[in-house]
């Protein structure tokens, strides 16, 4: 869920800037990152993997060779830097008749954000005392693009809905976040939030079955774990592929996952293993995906 992540951050980020009287930061649209792995989505991943931790722009020629590596046509490759740098997050140069980019002051805040959410998921665990925080918000059905604005938003945030107009978090420190979505999107006289520990009244289990689709969850984690167990890529090029896709395949899991506590989750839950496995392999394939990229781009200034 590449773009997944941005759309909700960029958008907290814009109108934080906007409330400051400053120009709004771009944006991109979140719907198509969410449904399928595109150039753009792709291209954020080496940008976010290879071109952050490096403080130097890097060849046209580059980009779209790597993106070639992931099966990326380079007419999309080409189409995903122009569509990236129309949105404000990386600017071209010129040099004699080729031509370099560089990541924006935003897109190098956007990538450092995305990184440290989805390097540092699946990391900590907090333990939990059962207090809920419940957030009532009335939304009119012919207000469908309000509503969806809100769904997306608290979604994002970690909240579920067990029924309409109703979203809980066993995480009551959100109630900070809560209150921004709902001012932002100009709701505050139709919002209530409480916090407490469920009641006597029907089950707990069956509350959260109803506010998130872990079974949904599980099988995406399952085919992470199936996709990058066991996988060995030799040499550099492979594992800089390797690297890529598995970076791309987990950055979608921040934004999937509402990091629930282990109280509320099946037992042998599936996502533990997955960021296990995440992690480790990460690290393992690290080295030499970087120093293959080191590579292709000496080569390049050589020529």
């Amino acid at each position: 869920m590449a773009e997944a992540a941005t759309d909700a951050m960029v958008g907290a980020r814009s109108r934080a800037t906007e409330q400051k009287g400053a120009a709004p930061r771009p944006t991109v649209s979140r719907r198509r990152e969410v449904s399928h792995a595109s150039a753009r989505s792709l291209l954020m991943t080496v940008l976010g993997e290879f071109v952050l931790p490096r403080d130097k722009p890097v060849w046209t020629s580059i980009l779209v060779d790597v993106l070639g590596l992931l099966e990326v046509e380079e007419k999309s490759a080409r189409q995903a830097l122009a569509r990236s740098s129309a949105e404000g997050w990386v600017v071209s140069e010129r040099v004699g008749r080729r031509v370099r980019w560089s990541l924006t002051p935003p897109g190098r805040r956007l990538l450092t954000e995305g990184a440290e959410r989805i390097y540092g998921f699946g990391n900590e665990t907090r333990s939990w005392d059962g207090s809920w925080l419940m957030l009532i918000v009335s939304v009119p059905e012919s207000k469908r693009d309000l509503r969806h604005r809100l769904r997306t938003r608290l979604t994002w945030a970690g909240f579920g809905s067990p029924v309409s107009g109703v979203w809980v978090s066993p995480d009551v420190t959100r109630q900070g976040e809560a209150q921004q979505i709902v001012h932002d999107l100009g709701l505050d006289t139709q919002a209530m939030s409480f916090t407490s520990h469920y009641g006597e009244v029907g089950e707990q289990e069956s509350m959260v079955a109803r506010s998130w689709d872990l079974t949904d969850l599980k099988d995406r984690y399952e085919d992470f774990i199936d996709k990058f167990t066991g996988l060995n890529p030799a040499g550099g090029e492979a594992v800089l592929r390797a690297q890529t896709r598995l970076v791309h395949e987990w950055r979608r899991f921040p934004f999937l996952d509402p990091q629930l506590p282990s109280d509320l989750l099946p037992s042998n839950w599936s996502g533990l293993k997955a960021a296990e496995l995440f992690h480790k392999t990460h690290v393992d394939w690290r080295p030499e995906a970087q120093q293959h990229w080191d590579a292709l781009v000496d080569a390049e200034e050589q020529d």
